[in-house]
This record gives C-alpha cells, structure tokens and sequence, in this order.
C-alpha cells in the first residue's frame, strides 16, 4: 500500500475535500482509464517530468499500490522527452473513479462535473492545470483559459467564473478542431486565478507561481476599458421577434444592425439561450 498524506480525508476521492476535487478535476481532463478483460485495467496520468511533484502527491493520496515512474520517448516535438507516469491498477480505485465520473477509454466529448457534491473551485483548477493556462499573452495581458471537448464541462466553467467575476461566455466550437477555447484576461483573469489558486492548493506548481504573478498586473492608464456587455431583455427579445427585420430593429431598440442579425438568427434557430437573461 502506498504511503498515504496523513492529512488526507478518510475516504478515497470525498470529492468534498479539496485535494480529491482538484485531483478529480485533473484526471477528468488528463488521465486514461483503460481495461481489459478479468476486471485487469489501469488508471494513468503522463506528465512532462517537470511536474513529476505533482504524481507524487496522487501517489500519496491514493491508497492503493500505485507507482511514478519516469521516463524518455521520442515525440514529434522532441527527439527525446522526459515524462513522468503515475498509475494504478487496483479495480476498487479504479471503480469508484470511474462511477464518478472518469469514463474508460476516449473521454474527451462526455465528462461532465461530477453528480455528487464537490468542491468546485479545486475542481475547476484541476481542470485548468490539466488542460488550460494561466500568464500573460504575447502583449502582456494576464488571461485564464481553458480548452476542452466537452460542452458540460465548458458550460460549466462559464456558470462558475459568472459567479465569481460577474463575466458572461458564451461557448462555441472552434470549427478547426470541434474543441471550445474559454478565455479570460485582465481584471477578470486576475481575480479568478486569485480565487482558484489560494494559499495551501494543491497544484502544478508552475501554475501556481503563474497565478501569483497576476496579482500584481495593474492597467496601464492608457489601456481603454471595453464598454459593458449590454444584455438582452425578454422585451427586446419579443419586439426583435416582432419586427422580423435587423434593419428596421436597429433604431428602436438601441442595437446595431448585426447585433440584431445575431440575436434574431439565435432566437430562431434555438442556438442561443431562448428568453435566459
């Protein structure tokens, strides 16, 4: 048996203790679960060795045997790669992983937050280390960000930083590769990486120094500030409907003409929240 946190919770993957909720979140976005016949499988997650600290910890909360190993391979990027793989085979971990929301095989399209209760702020770090950024992009704006296939799970990240930053998202697909790109920069960057990555998480620890270092971006006095997104009303909504033309909608209801074309094609074709403000 692995030798376990001693202040770990009691119960293997209480997702309401936030070191199972982030771990959770991680291997929803980057571990594989795989089987084969006679209940034989195994539960794996492969970093770059950089964040081999990371897998030490997973060892140390599951009690279970399981193993870090590391290791070089030849990538399309790299003639040699060093990773780090972490893994466990016992069919009891594997079980409760799986009934809470791990699926066995391709994954990427239907994870979904998990049904149970959770702590969701380490949830959605976990998510953000595994398959999202944190820093500053290429003109230095703190951002936050986030890539994944699944709809639940973006829609989810959406709900979550409306709550505590008060931005609106609206996911859609990249029509390149299907995935959605969640971005979030500035202001709103910082104070969701202030409250995702808290003094004490459990993280990638490059991520964490990432975060930290948004907390000290101010705007540049000469950096404009984008107006307010003005929200659409059920009245607005209803009048749009009742002209029928983004033209003649344009004037009355204070809207450009594509805003109008937008939200017109979106309340016609259900593409959109019907009438949600």
């Amino acid at each position: 048996m692995a030798d376990q946190d001693p202040n770990a919770p009691a119960r293997f993957m209480d997702l309401q203790a936030p070191r199972y909720a982030y771990m959770f979140g991680f291997l929803q976005a980057d571990g594989h679960l795989s089987e084969q016949s006679r209940q034989r499988g195994r539960l794996t997650v492969e970093l770059n060795v950089r964040d081999v600290a990371l897998l030490h910890e997973f060892r140390r909360l599951t009690p279970y045997n399981s193993s870090v190993v590391e290791r070089a391979r030849s990538t399309n990027f790299s003639s040699s790669s060093r990773t780090a793989v972490w893994a466990v085979s016992a069919h009891e971990a594997r079980t409760v992983i799986n009934e809470l929301g791990v699926p066995y095989g391709r994954k990427s399209r239907i994870i979904a937050p998990p049904r149970t209760e959770f702590s969701r702020r380490d949830y959605v770090r976990g998510l953000i280390d595994a398959d999202g950024s944190v820093g500053y992009t290429g003109k230095g704006h703190p951002f936050v960000s986030l890539t994944t296939a699944s709809t639940a799970i973006g829609a989810y990240l959406c709900d979550f930083a409306r709550k505590v930053t008060g931005a609106e998202r609206t996911i859609k697909r990249n029509a390149r590769d299907g995935v959605y790109n969640i971005l979030y920069t500035n202001e709103t960057a910082v104070q969701l990486a202030s409250h995702l990555y808290y003094d004490g998480c459990l993280a990638l620890e490059r991520k964490m120094f990432s975060a930290a270092s948004l907390s000290t971006w101010v705007r540049p006095a000469d950096m404009p500030r984008a107006a307010p997104r003005r929200r659409w009303t059920t009245a607005e909504d209803l009048r749009l409907l009742e002209l029928g033309d983004p033209v003649a909608a344009a004037a009355p209801l204070g809207r450009t003409e594509s805003a109008c074309r937008q939200r017109l094609t979106r309340l016609r074709t259900g593409r959109g929240p019907w009438l949600q403000h």
